[in-house]
């Protein structure tokens, strides 16, 4: 019986290395960003269901729909990030200027909003700045010179 257990963690004298890593590239289509796609679903989730989680779903109703929409749209942004990140890392743009929406949205959107109600999308618009800046400068990073 042929011994398969590894013998040590050290994957480089590995017959196949350079056909793994040659796949992996292909994968990521030269982009290798895939850290920022969790954290960026997760602000997604929390922004579409922040208005159950704060209690303000009967002071602000336009803002819970707001909300919850645009957390649906970070999520699905994140998702396209994660699905197909050759075509989806050029709106990393539109994340940020999401984020700046988020930061303007209480009272654009709501009706004279609380203090938490504020703070709560000022940290999620600031973050999705942050993350959104972050994925376009890892994908400008990353992208093929000539």
């Amino acid at each position: 019986m042929a011994n398969v257990s590894p013998t040590s963690r050290d994957i480089t004298s590995h017959p196949d290395v350079s056909e793994m890593r040659e796949r992996y590239d292909r994968m990521l289509g030269g982009r290798d960003v895939t850290l920022l796609d969790g954290p960026v679903f997760l602000l997604g989730l929390y922004c579409a269901v922040s208005p159950w989680i704060l209690h303000y779903t009967t002071s602000q109703p336009p803002l819970v729909t707001h909300n919850l929409i645009v957390g649906i749209a970070i999520g699905l942004l994140a998702l396209g990030f994660t699905r197909a990140p050759e075509r989806m890392y050029g709106l990393s743009w539109a994340f940020c200027a999401m984020g700046v929406w988020m930061i303007i949205a209480p009272w654009v959107v709501g009706d004279s909003p609380d203090a938490g109600v504020v703070v709560n999308n000022i940290i999620i618009g600031a973050l999705a700045v942050i993350l959104g800046l972050m994925c376009a400068g890892a994908a400008a990073r990353s992208t093929p010179r000539p």
